[in-house]
């Protein structure tokens, strides 16, 4: 069967009440740019859901464009046809002789949303089950573990006839929830976190910090890579801040703190984050923590690396175990990219025994022994270079000097 439309159901934003009509103008928004490719589409909205009219296009093209839209809870290649008893029927046998493996079992449901339609879900039940099965020897009813459900919904501007529901990502519209910077190295973790911060609503910009020319120009480009990715969830771009860390990690390494090293370059780079965030009126930053995973993710670490900033840190892999986060990784496109061997700055300059539970007190008198630390971070941070980067291209970069950021 070719499909005539795509039913989109929407997710769990369905429930925010006043703000309802946000949402689906976002997610109408996102759904329109993610099809823009594709004029001959015609899209319709109601309530919680939207009907793509195909016109044509092919189902798997758009369906695969689908498949990255946050807030769609899932779709169906849908059958449209009059609200006549034969139509719906005819349809009905149309879904059915598509699939692609004939089921040995199926059970018909109704929803009849025009009252004024002559016969009840029940009664349609039984009119297009039996035509089915007279047409289709072999295929028996089982209502309550069938092989294909065959759905029937009943509007007043039609029918729509379908077997399938494909899952979507779920979560809410991108940037309905606000806007945070996503401090992204160029490992497994940090890509994984940024998604699934996207797909709860969050607007992300990027902040990687390298330390040139201890990283390589390949460092930079992997972590391009990893935003390229990221930015097909989005249906526009992402913005790149690269930081240069080269002065600060030295300065650091040079401190006679070497248990520390890793406790103060997360410290000092949640300071520059902070610094870009109000500069980009971002209201949280993202990262890629995992409790326990390595020293400066231990409770303890966490928690003297946190106070230095008054903004919210949103972890979202914090109880996640490695192997689910790979898979997600997997499942988003990042994984290869991540691990490819090219170093970024956290990696260089790792003490050979990190501290795992660091004393606040003891951290701030090491950072205070530092020379010209708060200087340091600020040009870090008056002078990172941005990039935005889009799905269909690599990057355009600019260089914004101090004057750009206030």
């Amino acid at each position: 069967m070719n499909p005539d439309m795509i039913l989109i159901r929407f997710g769990e934003f369905t429930v925010k009440g006043k703000n309802r009509g946000v949402f689906d103008k976002r997610i109408a928004e996102q759904v329109k740019q993610a099809l823009r490719a594709y004029p001959r589409i015609a899209m319709t909205r109601a309530f919680g859901r939207i009907y793509i009219e195909l016109n044509g296009e092919r189902y798997e093209e758009i369906a695969a464009k689908l498949a990255s839209v946050f807030g769609i809870a899932s779709f169906s290649p849908v059958r449209r046809t009059a609200n006549e008893l034969e139509a719906i029927r005819a349809a009905a046998l149309d879904v059915m002789r598509a699939l692609p493996k004939q089921p040995g079992t199926f059970k018909v449901s109704v929803r009849r949303v025009d009252k004024g339609f002559p016969h009840d879900s029940q009664e349609m039940n039984h009119l297009v089950g039996g035509h089915v099965l007279r047409e289709l020897p072999g295929l028996a009813v089982n209502v309550r573990e069938p092989e294909v459900e065959l759905k029937i919904e009943i509007q007043p501007e039609g029918s729509y006839v379908y077997s399938s529901v494909v899952p979507g990502p779920g979560g809410y519209p991108y940037g309905t929830n606000g806007k945070a910077m996503l401090l992204l190295s160029g490992g497994i973790d940090s890509p994984v976190a940024g998604y699934l911060a996207m797909r709860q609503g969050l607007e992300l910009e990027a902040v990687h910090f390298h330390s040139y020319p201890f990283t390589s120009e390949q460092a930079k480009e992997k972590v391009i890579e990893l935003v390229r990715r990221l930015s097909g969830y989005t249906g526009g771009a992402i913005k790149l801040h690269l930081v240069s860390f080269t002065d600060i990690q030295t300065a650091i390494a040079q401190c006679n703190h070497s248990s520390l090293i890793i406790t103060l370059m997360r410290r000092s780079m949640l300071r520059i984050a902070e610094r870009l965030a109000g500069q980009r009126e971002a209201l949280g930053i993202v990262t890629g923590d995992s409790l326990g995973q390595v020293a400066s993710q231990t409770l303890s670490s966490m928690n003297v690396i946190g106070r230095t900033t008054e903004l919210p840190l949103l972890r979202p892999l914090i109880t996640m175990d490695k192997n689910e986060i790979i898979r997600i990784a997997r499942q988003i496109g990042t994984f290869e990219t991540s691990i490819l061997p090219y170093e970024d700055c956290c990696t260089l300059f790792v003490p050979k025994n990190p501290t795992t539970n660091p004393n606040l007190s003891v951290v701030e008198k090491a950072e205070a022994g530092i020379p010209n630390l708060e200087e340091m971070i600020r040009q870090a941070a008056a002078a990172v270079e941005t990039m935005t980067i889009a799905p269909d291209m690599k990057s355009a970069t600019e260089t914004a000097g101090e004057d750009d950021w206030f």
